[in-house]
């Protein structure tokens, strides 16, 4: 494997202004590489960016700010679509969504964009997001069983009230099971 980049040596803290810089429309690349160096030096560090190393890390970080943006669309057009939807269905795109980016690391892999060393990171990144899908559609499993439950003893309470009235108030045993039957929706 190749030495890391002059962006990857960075001290934290001189990488945190090279991004202010780069997201600072009125700073070019040439003016960035400049400061970045100039704070380099100022600081003792011998190491200096290039102009074209500052270019590829841009770039890098455009494409990946791209393509989070473009999920945050998708996700937000599915969630527009489906959030009415059952939670079975979202869990379902959330699963596919799982799925396709196991193919794209796997073809990352194929084409020697991960390395032996970033792979492991990678996988384990991927196993903690699965592992949280699996326990958020658990959990929405149960606030769902839980609200029917709750459903049903508030309908369970009102026939309860409603045949006491009823009886009460001279309704007919017919009249009264008609009533809780139909506040309790069970079909004829």
């Amino acid at each position: 494997m190749g030495k890391p980049s002059s962006i990857d040596r960075l001290p934290p803290d001189i990488l945190d202004k090279l991004h202010e810089l780069l997201r600072d429309p009125r700073v070019t690349q040439l003016e960035a590489t400049a400061r970045i160096n100039e704070v380099l030096a100022d600081e003792g560090h011998d190491d200096r960016v290039t102009k074209s190393a500052v270019n590829r890390y841009d770039l890098k970080m455009r494409e990946a700010g791209d393509k989070l943006r473009q999920s945050r669309e998708i996700a937000k057009m599915w969630i527009g679509k489906l959030g009415a939807a059952p939670q079975g269905q979202v869990g379902n795109l959330v699963n596919e969504i799982l799925r396709t980016l196991a193919f794209d690391l796997s073809l990352k892999l194929q084409n020697e964009e991960l390395t032996a060393e970033s792979l492991p990171g990678v996988i384990s990144q991927v196993k903690g997001l699965s592992l949280a899908v699996q326990r958020l559609e658990a959990s929405s499993t149960m606030n769902v069983k839980r609200e029917a439950e709750i459903r049903k003893q508030a309908r369970q309470e009102a026939a309860d009230a409603a045949e006491k009235v009823g009886a009460k108030g001279g309704l007919s045993a017919d009249s009264v099971k008609e009533l809780r039957e139909a506040i309790l929706g069970v079909r004829k």
